[in-house]
């Protein structure tokens, strides 16, 4: 029978539980917190792969993503030592990236776009539908599950004004709730939840001028 530990008066118990019964993140922020360079390139190879694809999203540039994911790393590991662990490690990058794609998304010049008005319904004199709107349902998220579908809805997103096609992909593609959209674009609730509802009528549109335009092609 194996010896009972004795623990000396005055001496505490280690505040931790052994090292290899310790949550490996713990472990890697620790490492990170300590400046261990090899830390530092396991963060960047298990999470730059998910981040350079939001941001890339965002961004459309793959050049300027790449720029915008190392800002992010820079910016992760200068706040390391803000991380308190109530999200996991990838969320809280996550956000960083998302962040750092916005900031390069505000000091771009403005481009020509579609006004928002021009896809949303269109109602006559006595209320009613001035055009049907289109049928499907099927939210964007969906519709990119489909590949038949994938590389037309991402075209249509592609089309949106700016800052409705950000809050949809942060909504319906990143899956960031409210709260968090609102906190990143430094705006209300309730603006955040309006330019969704329109991104998402947009959206429609948009598909279904390009289902149009394909059945039209078909039938020549």
């Amino acid at each position: 029978m194996a010896p009972k530990r004795i623990v000396a008066p005055g001496i505490s118990r280690p505040a931790h539980p052994p090292t290899a019964r310790r949550d490996p993140e713990a472990l890697l922020v620790e490492r990170l917190r300590a400046g261990d360079e090899a830390a530092f390139v396991e963060l960047v190879s298990s999470n730059g792969g998910r981040m350079l694809a939001a941001v890339q999203r965002l961004l459309r540039n793959e050049e300027e993503a790449r720029d915008a994911v190392q800002d992010a790393f820079l910016s992760a590991f200068k706040a390391i030592r803000t991380f308190n662990g109530e999200s996991k490690l990838s969320t809280w990058l996550h956000r960083i990236a998302l962040n750092a794609a916005l900031m390069r998304l505000r000091s771009r010049r403005q481009r020509a776009e579609r006004p928002i008005d021009d896809l949303l319904p269109h109602f006559d004199a006595e209320g009613s539908f001035a055009q049907e709107p289109s049928r499907w349902v099927a939210a964007s998220d969906e519709l990119l599950e489909n590949r038949e579908t994938r590389v037309m809805v991402r075209r249509c997103i592609d089309r949106l004004p700016e800052q409705f096609r950000t809050v949809l992909l942060m909504r319906d593609i990143e899956d960031l709730d409210t709260d968090e959209v609102t906190a990143l674009l430094g705006t209300t609730a309730n603006a955040v939840k309006i330019r969704l509802h329109r991104a998402r009528q947009a959206l429609r549109t948009l598909v279904a001028e390009e289902l149009r335009d394909d059945s039209s092609r078909a039938a020549a």
